[in-house]
């Protein structure tokens, strides 16, 4: 497995080696021990999986301390732009983004530490699955809307399909 780290500490895209053949293809996806050598040492407590059509757009979501989520993002199938904002307290790169095209056919994965705001749009239909290292807790959700002009964040989709409690989430600037 490859790991790159981005400019942002913290966020790292994980590349798998592919083996195939013409039966079809393996791989591995995680592994702790070669994960934690490589800055992840989390241990995920929860698997989450969704659909979304083609233009659906996610986010910018996070869960708030105690129950804040550390994520191992992946698509099964399909294309996704996933992306991540630094909203750590004290963060020398608090408010910056970085994207990663999710790919199943690369099979890469993307890992968004704690304190870090996240989303996807879907390039085309896709298979969404994420490994969290907290459970979801309702009430500590938080968000920041999508389209947030401080941020800038190009998505890659024009009139994305958005749900209504995204549609009305805070601006950086006012969120708390």
């Amino acid at each position: 497995m490859e790991f790159r780290k981005t400019k942002i500490e913290g966020l790292i895209e994980i590349k798998p080696r592919i083996f195939t053949d013409s039966r079809g293809y393996f791989f591995e996806s995680y592994q702790y021990e070669l994960f934690k050598a490589n800055g992840i040492a989390e241990v995920f407590v929860q698997d989450n999986q969704s659909f979304s059509t083609k233009g659906v757009l996610r986010g910018l979501h996070l869960q708030k301390a105690p129950y804040a989520q550390g994520k191992l993002v992946r698509v099964i199938k399909g294309k996704v732009l996933d992306v991540a904002v630094d909203v750590r307290a004290g963060s020398p790169t608090f408010g910056q983004w970085e994207s990663v095209l999710l790919d199943s056919e690369q099979n890469n994965m993307f890992y968004v530490p704690p304190g870090f705001l996240h989303g996807f749009a879907t390039i085309e239909d896709a298979i969404f699955s994420y490994k969290c290292t907290n459970v979801y807790h309702r009430e500590s959700e938080a968000g920041v809307r999508w389209d947030d002009p401080d941020l800038a964040i190009d998505w890659g989709i024009e009139n994305p399909i958005v749900s209504e409690k995204d549609q009305v989430l805070p601006f950086l600037k006012d969120w708390k």
